[in-house]
């Protein structure tokens, strides 16, 4: 059977999604310069900057089997994704206003709540274009959105600061929020049909079933624990990236190594949406490309100054782009269509804890120096590599076999 080819209604569709989920993104990336600074700015405090962060993402693990299943379930999907989207929105700028006038709590307390969103704007968002786009489409629309993470990620930060600078946090925090309701609001022009009748009320039982399937089927199992361990190195690359600094006494590369490898990725990110490779089995290109963003970082303790250990954050970084839109193709093609989105936004939240406990081991690791870190960073992705390999191991005849006509892909 010829696969279908995407039509002038699918482009217009990815387009919107992309409008979508690059509004809320950067509102999401943002948020975290712009609540320490708007911390900073009301109480002179960076210690409570940092609590209204945890506030923020902590959350995101906790409800993310929650956010998951009832987004597998709920009939009407674009009141449900926009309804979240418009809260967190809303969220961030009930924030701005309270920060330093209402008591530390009731702060605390609505940035956690606008938190148990995020899953819906990361995994959540990201598990739609399955019922937007036609299989055939599905691999360079992964890639595409992988670049939406990227971009988020380099610009985020930047426009918080920007607008803090012009305007003040609060009313750059307020912008952020105003961003992602709009993205909340143009939820409702994408062509999701609402479901029919049969996806059943949740059960308490249902909130597991992604985890089961994260245990036990092979291919899911090797792209979401591999990916992880991966993560638990990345987290670290901000204090090496220190580190690397004060050993160049060059400061810029404290902050400058994480956004060449940001450029990196959001590079090999594009070469992937343009070429997609590998897409038959997605999870040995995770597998690879865990080993060659090991092996490209392990060129930097050698590297002789700042530049040139840029030109290895920035090969790591191409690595990554490709490996972060394999693992997207992979969850979509192997979850069962009744509990994707829960797959997708259980996956994502692993992959953030696993990242923060990197950055909270980091600190155990800087006595070695900034080479021995990187060192270890570069010897999780290899790690990850070889246990994405192991759990592979004794595939069970229904893993291969895919879940959905989704999963049919050239």
């Amino acid at each position: 059977m010829k696969p279908q080819k995407p039509s002038r209604v699918h482009k217009w569709a990815l387009i919107r999604y992309l409008q979508v989920a690059l509004l809320v993104r950067l509102a999401s990336e943002g948020a975290r310069v712009g609540l320490v600074l708007l911390a900073v700015d009301r109480t002179g405090s960076t210690s409570f900057g940092g609590a209204l962060i945890a506030a923020l993402l902590v959350p995101s693990v906790i409800a993310a089997p929650l956010a998951g299943a009832l987004a597998d379930r709920i009939r009407r999907r674009r009141l449900f994704y926009g309804g979240c989207l418009v809260f967190y929105g809303m969220g961030l700028a009930t924030v701005a206003t309270l920060a330093g006038r209402a008591s530390a709590p009731t702060v605390l307390a609505v940035a956690g709540a606008a938190g148990c969103c995020t899953p819906v704007l990361t995994g959540g968002l990201t598990s739609l274009l399955s019922d937007l786009l036609p299989a055939s489409a599905l691999s360079r629309a992964f890639s595409l959105d992988a670049v939406s993470y990227n971009l988020a990620g380099i610009a985020g930060p930047t426009l918080a600061s920007a607008l803090a600078t012009l305007s003040g946090p609060a009313r750059a925090l307020v912008a952020l929020g105003v961003a992602a309701a709009a993205g909340g609001l143009l939820v409702f022009a994408l062509p999701l049909q609402p479901r029919t009748a049969g996806t059943g009320a949740l059960r308490p039982a249902d909130l597991g079933a992604a985890v089961l399937l994260l245990l036990r089927n092979p291919p899911l199992r090797s792209l979401t624990w591999a990916s992880a361990v991966g993560q638990l190195g990345i987290g670290a690359l901000p204090v090496a990236c220190v580190l690397l600094a004060a050993r160049y006494q060059t400061p810029w590369a404290a902050g400058g190594l994480m956004t060449a490898m940001a450029l990196g990725s959001l590079a090999g990110s594009l070469v992937y949406a343009w070429r997609p490779w590998g897409t038959r089995r997605p999870e040995w290109t995770v597998i690879i490309m865990l080993f060659a963003t090991g092996a490209t970082l392990l060129t930097v303790p050698w590297a002789d100054n700042a530049a040139i250990a840029a030109g290895g954050f920035v090969l790591s970084g191409c690595c990554t782009g490709p490996l972060f839109a394999a693992l997207l193709t992979g969850r979509d093609r192997y979850a069962p269509p009744t509990t994707r989105t829960q797959v997708f936004t259980l996956g994502a939240s692993i992959k953030s804890a696993f990242a923060a406990g990197g950055a909270a081991l980091a600190g155990s690791w800087q006595s070695s120096g900034s080479a021995g870190l990187v060192v270890a960073v570069a010897g999780c992705q290899v790690a990850a590599a070889g246990l994405g390999v192991l759990l592979l191991k004794k595939r069970q005849a229904q893993a291969d076999c895919p879940h959905s006509e989704a999963s049919i892909r050239t």
